[in-house]
């Protein structure tokens, strides 16, 4: 599973990117729920795998099993990442394959919208690349995906810290004025072309937000240094990732990326760091044991199967 980025600034609920940091997930039968691979806090039964693979047994019409759960997520738990995405859709994932139901990447898309209560980081995190969405008046879910011009880099930035997503959302206006309106969508667009061409001048231009960033930046103490220390070493857009705490700086290849980095580091004492690109397969998996051989990913557009009782997963892969 990939770590996503929700709003890439002006997309606001809208736009999400899939990066190439990639948390696995294996599930295998059991006696009773064991999970194993995270704090001891998340081994029980409120575990967000486990609760989300029960929802999608009970969508499913399937018969939900005891499990062995496995999770190894290098993903930053300071938020603003998907790392309650990436589990979220593995749970689906595993409910689809396990039960011989067979991998319906639209449908895990339609559940795990149901669950998060919005698509912007489930939708880049089953289908890769970027990937903007809404959910229709009849609950299903439209998601357009673009890939990301190879020359971009994103500077991922987690402080120690966490912001709540509670707290996010009460900061940012319930209503805003139309010229507000018209400002954001003409960027919104645009953002969407830069960054499938990998136009580093058009998201300068573009990547200024003013629906939720001004208000957000207020909740993350080190916002203002970070992005005045990205801006001078060469990044050509900075953002807030979700609704923080986790920072994006753009940046147009691996020698400014590296920059940008270096003085993020220097900057701002106990800061995670990675230089990253953009993901464009999304979910994929692998059936283990005897039905080895089936696999599948988000990006592909048919539905993979499995029979039940299989091990699946998202497969596991190395950051390029």
């Amino acid at each position: 599973m990939p770590a996503t980025s929700a709003n890439v600034g002006v997309g606001f609920d809208v736009l999400g990117v899939s990066l190439d940091l990639f948390a696995s997930f294996s599930f295998s039968p059991a006696s009773e729920l064991r999970i194993l691979g995270c704090d001891e806090r998340f081994r029980g039964s409120d575990n967000l795998v486990w609760t989300s693979y029960l929802t999608a047994c009970r969508e499913l019409g399937a018969t939900a099993r005891p499990l062995e759960i496995v999770i190894d997520s290098p993903i930053p738990a300071s938020g603003g990442m998907g790392s309650s995405s990436a589990c979220v859709v593995a749970g689906i994932v595993a409910a689809q394959l396990l039960s011989g139901h067979g991998y319906d990447a639209d449908e895990a898309l339609d559940v795990a919208t149901r669950i998060e209560g919005h698509p912007d980081n489930v939708a880049p995190a089953i289908k890769g690349a970027l990937v903007s969405s809404f959910v229709d008046e009849d609950g299903s879910v439209c998601a357009l995906r673009w890939n990301v011009a190879p020359n971009l880099r994103f500077v991922c930035m987690a402080p120690p810290y966490r912001v709540l997503t509670s707290e996010a959302r009460k900061v940012v206006p319930r209503t805003v004025p139309t010229q507000t309106a018209i400002w954001q969508v003409g960027r919104c667009v645009a953002m969407v072309q830069a960054l499938e061409r990998g136009d580093a001048a058009l998201i300068s231009r573009c990547c200024h937000d003013r629906l939720h960033e001004p208000y957000r930046a207020q909740l993350i103490a080190d916002y203002e240094r970070l992005r005045a220390t990205s801006y001078a070493a060469g990044a050509c857009g900075f953002v807030i990732s979700g609704s923080g705490a986790t920072m994006l700086a753009i940046a147009d290849g691996d020698e400014v990326a590296d920059h940008v980095a270096a003085a993020a580091t220097a900057a701002v004492e106990g800061l995670w760091v990675r230089v990253l690109r953009a993901d464009d397969r999304g979910t994929t998996y692998e059936v283990a044991g005897p039905d080895a051989g089936a696999a599948g990913t988000g990006a592909a557009a048919g539905a993979g199967t499995a029979p039940a009782g299989a091990a699946a997963g998202a497969a596991p892969r190395s950051s390029r």
